[in-house]
């Protein structure tokens, strides 16, 4: 693949991932702090906070079938075949301790390190770019489904979307 369109695949992932890497007047799709990635999202949060049902789930939830995906994608790239997976099992997280919200954002945070580094490393073919950019277009979209339940645990006023 051109080097360039892996420099710009490393760079939207970690955008969506570590938000831009300095306060910034333009992102390509976080807002312009270095935090607004989903780690950034995410650090402020207690294991209580990601326990609250919000629109049928949890932001514990979100944050593992994340990292699921991404591992599904992981395995693929490193080990050649793409694991059986149960998309089911990934949304049963419901509540956790501190100790298991701590587990989720740093097995998250390895898978993401993973993907970075096999990007550097890759025989690309269609399947796997595909494979890639589906990773970063899925971890996106979750990323926009966390602010707007965060944004639903600001309201106090309006309690519709617990």
């Amino acid at each position: 693949m051109n080097h360039l369109l892996e420099a710009g695949l490393k760079r939207m992932l970690q955008e969506a991932f570590e938000g831009p890497p300095k306060p910034v007047t333009v992102s390509y799709f976080t807002n312009t702090k270095p935090d607004s990635g989903i780690f950034g999202v995410l650090s402020h949060l207690s294991a209580a906070d990601v326990s609250k049902q919000i629109y049928g789930t949890t932001l514990a939830a979100h944050t593992d079938h994340i990292r699921y995906h991404m591992w599904g994608t992981n395995e693929w790239l490193y080990e050649g075949t793409f694991p059986t997976m149960d998309w089911n099992k990934s949304w049963e997280i419901h509540r956790v301790s501190e100790e298991e919200w701590l587990y989720i954002q740093a097995g998250l945070q390895h898978e993401y390190h993973r993907l970075l580094e096999k990007i550097d490393h890759m025989e690309w073919n269609e399947d796997l770019a595909n494979e890639v950019v589906g990773s970063l277009a899925h971890s996106a979209y979750h990323l926009g489904a966390m602010q707007q339940m965060l944004k639903c645990m600001k309201d106090t006023v309006n309690k519709k979307c617990i």
